[in-house]
């Protein structure tokens, strides 16, 4: 007779205690609450993850983030990075067209006095951890953990942890993604729905308000096309006029109607 040993007997080693949750809650929609409490299970304790696409001449893309033990201010952190600290984020430049690779940067070594003050320092974070993957057109997906002050650096056990968890974290948060794409990508019908609802509004217009309806600030606008907060607004003030509209939360609902 062979051998009965019950599954739940098995001792899987740290790495596959951290990932057999991630696996488990592919496609659901706690998937990235639930992957945070499974590298925690498995002995990589971070207050908090993100998960986000860059690329040449475009807006980051927040797909994921969560936070376990600490307040979440992953969404404000994002926020913040919107406004204009992306564009002077060198911190992945040393990864390659095509290569995947292990990051590790204190707060202090940040890539800007802005960067670490708006994102490290104003929200308590000491460090993260990431592993990155630039495709061949040079957009790189970036799989983030971040420890806060209470919980003071990652140990070199957990980094080696980490470097033996992350080529399969990273499939797997690619996987995630490919079964849940994001809404992000439905952009060009915002502005489609938009042209509809009103076919004088202009390309200024257009993007000043494709941005309003994505959460982005003032001065993130600003940042991303170049122009003066003023000249922002003033854009905003001419499409909402155009369009009847006098506050944000029309514009949501202005949105809905156009569809």
């Amino acid at each position: 007779m062979p051998t009965l040993v019950p599954l739940t007997a098995q001792r899987e080693p740290p790495v596959l205690r951290g990932l057999l949750p991630l696996i488990a809650a592919l496609g659901a929609p706690d998937f990235a609450a639930r992957a945070l409490g499974g590298l925690h299970d498995g002995g990589l304790r971070a207050g908090s993850w993100s998960v986000y696409r860059l690329a040449d001449g475009e807006a980051p893309i927040l797909h994921l983030s969560s936070s376990l033990g600490v307040a979440d201010t992953t969404r404000q952190c994002f926020a913040a990075y919107l406004d204009g600290l992306y564009r002077a984020d060198r911190s992945f430049d040393a990864v390659r067209r095509g290569e995947a690779a292990l990051l590790r940067m204190r707060a202090d070594e940040a890539p800007s006095s802005a960067h670490r003050d708006a994102i490290y320092r104003r929200h308590g974070m000491l460090e993260r951890l990431s592993v990155v993957q630039r495709a061949a057109d040079g957009g790189l997906l970036a799989v983030n953990l971040y420890r806060h002050e209470q919980q003071g650096l990652f140990s070199a056990g957990e980094f080696d942890g980490f470097g033996g968890l992350a080529p399969l974290l990273l499939a797997t948060v690619q996987r995630h993604l490919a079964l849940c794409p994001p809404q992000q990508s439905a952009a060009p019908d915002t502005r489609a729905a938009l042209r509809r609802r009103c076919a004088e509004l202009t390309e200024r217009e257009l993007d000043v308000c494709e941005r309003l309806l994505r959460g982005w600030s003032y001065d993130g606008i600003a940042a991303d096309l170049g122009l003066s907060r003023a000249t922002v607004k003033t854009y905003r003030a001419r499409a909402f006029e155009r369009l009847g509209l006098h506050f944000k939360s029309e514009l949501f609902a202005a949105l809905r109607g156009a569809h």
